[in-house]
């Protein structure tokens, strides 16, 4: 067997021998890589081998992937392809296509080549290493063909990384063990659905109810006492063999969006059972109780209410939200009733401040960035505060072949002029631009009663603006809303524009990011800094206790609320052992520094934000 202490010091020409095989016909890789030696761990050594693939020339990167063969292509026919993929395609079954299949991979062989002048490169062993169908493959192909070129250069060469990955796994006998079991746990929960075609699981139905069932029960199998409380909250815990020990949180949610992912949520509260397994059967405690939230509402679909899991846990559940109907009419109360929970008991769910050492979140990060840095995982410096608003404009309808364009009052144009400059305000480039993560989306654009031959009277559109800190948001804000008044009075445009959701961002406390970043550097990973835009449970954990979050690197693009979601095993377990080992070197607070029910404000209570994700 290959050990990584043999890969550290043996001499170049070895090193490159024994790892001939992981990249195609590419002996440059491993050669360049072994300048980086002596590699503290197998995930150092595989971003080196990725550095070298990114840093290489344009020619070196498509020489790479045209050392690829066609998937069911003449190489493989032929019998003529490398030992590694003659296996990996065998494992997916493309030496068993049906004639219909096998028509349409030569099909998109020749259009892909047509259109890259590449190969299409596929990871075939898929995401979870447990190989992909020849069905995905093939939707996957279909897919990727309308990508643009440039696109689908970095994505083959992501797919070849991927390949590489999995296959110094088999050769050092690496197995992401953690990772593997997560990923499937996420594919056991995830059949559950509401939606036969996709994963739906919203607050309180039959499949919400039986995937905290599920989860439960994976807490207790894992060493865990685990309960579902009166918001339908799954908790457990670790308990620490010091009966006066306070507690440290981590979690994450478990519902969805409509035809959501799989990791969304999911992947943090997986993550904490699997680190805790691996505690107990070694049978290690720790100096503190450690409890696991899988918490039951966070993305605000059935009831138009987000953070009701999380509200709950802070003491800030407010019993109005008891009467919000769902979109059939039913009383959130009556819900709850059915599932056999008091919802007299709710105010008893809140946690003591001062019994609590901080709350740590591992999520998928829902965005490209890690993708783009290469980087399986990275810290969180802040969540995005939001601040949404409703905008009503009215001009003048009139007829669109005789009104002088000089003469026009076009809402529609006015509100064109609005979206680029929200565009160019919020993208422009600014100092610390990754920290403070500016975004801004108008996601609703209408035109009420609009025609083809009218010009608009009037025109609505939705604001989000976003960012990591406060203060470049409100800036922004600042700005875009003087342009409205600016761009509406040039144009003659009555405008009315209304506040929506006005949500403070939550910095993560830096004392809990700089033992997270010890622990990622100790994997041998670069400890990554980014901010978060999505929302988050740690939002509203910020308001009784420091956090820190823990992003995973999301494939296909960053998608998420998506199906086509995705991570791997091997950065699932990444994030993982980084958690485990966080949690192994956890060092606390004093507890004079610990946050009490004293540090809560009337702003903090009011800006629970309805509806952020």
């Amino acid at each position: 067997m290959t050990t990584l202490k043999q890969l550290n010091t043996c001499d170049v020409l070895d090193f490159s021998a024994t790892l001939h095989g992981l990249y195609e016909h590419s002996p440059w890789i491993p050669q360049r890589a072994a300048a980086q030696r002596p590699f503290r761990t197998v995930d150092a050594l595989k971003l080196a081998l990725q550095k070298v693939v990114a840093d290489a020339t344009r020619d070196e990167q498509l020489g790479l992937i045209r050392a690829h063969p066609e998937l069911a292509g003449k190489a493989a026919v032929a019998g003529e392809l490398t030992p590694e993929s003659t296996g990996e395609q065998a494992k997916a079954g493309l030496h068993l296509c049906s004639e219909e299949e096998f028509a349409a991979l030569q099909e998109l062989n020749a259009a892909y080549n047509t259109k890259f002048s590449f190969p299409f490169i596929i990871a075939v062993k898929g995401a979870d290493g447990q190989g992909l169908t020849r069905q995905a493959i093939i939707a996957a192909f279909r897919r990727r063909l309308r990508n643009q070129v440039e696109d689908e250069t970095r994505e083959a060469l992501r797919q070849i990384n991927r390949i590489a990955e999995m296959r110094l796994n088999a050769l050092l006998q690496h197995e992401p063990a953690m990772g593997q079991s997560i990923m499937a746990w996420a594919e056991q929960i995830g059949a559950l659905s509401e939606d036969a075609q996709g994963l739906t699981c919203t607050y309180m139905t039959q499949t919400h109810r039986s995937t905290a069932v599920q989860i439960a029960q994976w807490m207790r199998e894992a060493g865990m006492h685990a309960h579902i409380d009166a918001v339908g909250n799954v908790v457990g815990r670790y308990l620490s063999t010091d009966p006066q020990a306070r507690t440290l949180l981590t979690g994450s949610h478990y519902d969805t969006v409509r035809n959501g992912g799989k990791y969304d949520g999911r992947q943090g509260i997986l993550t904490a059972i699997a680190v805790v397994k691996q505690l107990h059967e070694r049978g290690e405690t720790l100096p503190f109780h450690f409890e696991v939230i899988a918490f039951s509402e966070e993305e605000g679909v059935r009831f138009k209410s987000t953070f009701l899991g999380s509200s709950a846990v802070i003491g800030q559940f407010d019993p109005a939200l008891l009467n919000l109907r769902d979109r059939d009419g039913i009383l959130l109360r009556d819900v709850l009733a059915e599932a056999g929970q008091d919802v007299n008991t709710i105010a008893a769910i809140a946690r003591d401040p001062a019994d609590l050492l901080g709350y740590v979140e591992v999520h998928i990060e829902q965005g490209p960035v890690l993708l783009d840095r290469g980087l399986p995982v990275g810290v969180v410096t802040s969540i995005a505060g939001s601040s949404r608003f409703l905008v009503e404009m009215k001009g003048v309808a009139s007829h669109a072949g005789t009104t002088p364009m000089g003469m026009r009052k076009d809402a529609a144009a006015a509100a064109a002029e609005i979206v680029l400059y929200v565009e160019d305000r919020c993208g422009a480039h600014q100092p610390g631009a990754l920290e403070s993560a500016l975004v801004g989306t108008v996601g609703q654009l209408q035109v009420p009663g609009g025609s083809t031959n009218v010009i608009p009277g009037a025109c609505s559109f939705s604001l989000d603006i976003r960012a990591a800190n406060d203060a470049a948001r409100d800036a922004a804000v600042a700005d875009i809303l003087a342009r409205i008044e600016k761009v509406c009075q040039r144009r003659h445009i009555d405008v009315k524009v209304e506040a929506t959701v006005s949500a403070s961002s939550a910095p993560c406390a830096p004392w809990l990011m700089q033992q997270i970043a010890a622990a990622t550097e100790r994997a041998g990973v670069p400890a990554f800094q980014l901010a978060s835009g999505a929302g988050h449970d740690a939002m509203l954990m910020a308001r009784i206790t420091d956090v820190a979050m823990l992003f995973t690197r999301c494939g296909n693009g960053g998608i998420s609320h998506n199906p086509l979601e995705t991570m791997t095993a091997d950065d699932a377990d990444v994030a993982a052992r980084i958690l485990l080992d966080f949690l192994r070197h956890f060092k606390a607070r004093p507890k004079a520094a610990a946050r009490s029910n004293a540090d809560y404000t009337e702003k903090q209570i009011t800006n629970i934000p309805q509806q952020i994700s």
